[in-house]
């Protein structure tokens, strides 16, 4: 860890804040970017460095990590002779920093950013995570990397530093694979949780000891255990807070694209996971866009949108 202890950011929003912060506070250099001057602010204030671009943040660190909305921002990132690897490249020249992309792009994208930085002489790590911001305030969320296996063994305890599960997937873009496949699961299991929920509750039960009884059945899941999407049951959960400050319902629905296009091209159905697209593609035509994916219950139990 000794000789990995500078390390440039960026994209501090709902994920990539938490991220940044338990990297600074378990001892790392951090300095950050964002297009946010709110974010950037909040970080300075929590003692972290700051840059005016992603450049100056990265040009000396030893690492450089990334947390976008899509894949679009990390091609437009990374990408390019203008692009930020092209940069690192002319301005290092040898000592290059380990780059590891968390954001959830495809597996195309990371085998692409993989290539190019691998031409460059760097390495390089598709690294999404699963955990929601719980996860990421709580240092607790899960890695699902791509790339070769020693590279990741030099980004273990930064990976460490900000999560518990820490899971070798394969070669450059399997860490998207894993991701796309799971975030699928996940808004079917989101979808089939409020589903239940708004019957029961529709019948007048209370919403907790319904839970509670299908946590601990064979209907258990990570939305109804962990990420409730009944405000109220969970004092953490992003429903409790009126479906604020998590993760976007218009990011599901572009992670579910990325599920609908990755089947395509294997030739595999996925039934299920059309069906979610197609259920958060028109939740979020309604103006749930930028609420919290759990806001889908609203869609069952019409109450809860009053």
């Amino acid at each position: 860890m000794d000789d990995l202890k500078q390390i440039a950011f960026l994209g501090i929003g709902n994920m990539g804040y938490p991220m940044a912060l338990n990297l600074h506070k378990k001892g790392f250099h951090v300095t950050v970017f964002d297009l946010s001057a709110d974010s950037l602010s909040r970080a300075k204030a929590e003692g972290m460095a700051t840059a005016a671009d992603a450049f100056t943040a990265a040009k000396d660190a030893d690492v450089v990590i990334s947390m976008l909305p899509a894949a679009k921002h990390a091609e437009g990132l990374y990408l390019g002779p203008d692009g930020l690897l092209a940069r690192l490249k002319a301005h290092r020249k040898d000592k290059l920093p380990k780059v590891a992309d968390c954001s959830t792009t495809s597996p195309d994208c990371a085998i692409k950013l993989a290539a190019a930085a691998k031409a460059l002489g760097m390495d390089f790590l598709d690294a999404p995570v699963s955990g929601g911001t719980a996860g990421a305030a709580a240092g607790t969320l899960t890695f699902m990397v791509g790339g070769s296996e020693s590279t990741l063994a030099s980004f273990r305890p930064i990976l460490e530093a900000m999560g518990k599960n820490l899971f070798y997937a394969g070669t450059a873009g399997f860490g998207q694979v894993a991701k796309v496949c799971n975030n699928m699961l996940l808004a079917i299991h989101m979808i089939g949780t409020s589903e239940a929920l708004a019957l029961g509750t529709k019948f007048g039960m209370d919403p907790k000891v319904l839970s509670e009884i299908m946590s601990k059945a064979s209907g258990n899941n990570w939305s109804l255990q962990v990420y409730n999407p009944y405000p109220g049951v969970q004092e953490t959960s992003a429903a409790t807070r009126g479906y604020t400050g998590g993760f976007a319902s218009a990011l599901m629905k572009k992670d579910l694209g990325l599920a609908e296009d990755a089947a395509r091209t294997q030739g595999v159905q996925t039934p299920l996971g059309n069906l979610a697209l197609q259920i958060y593609t028109d939740h979020c035509a309604q103006g749930f866009d930028g609420k919290d994916f759990s806001s889908v219950i609203q869609r069952f139990a019409k109450e809860l949108s009053k």
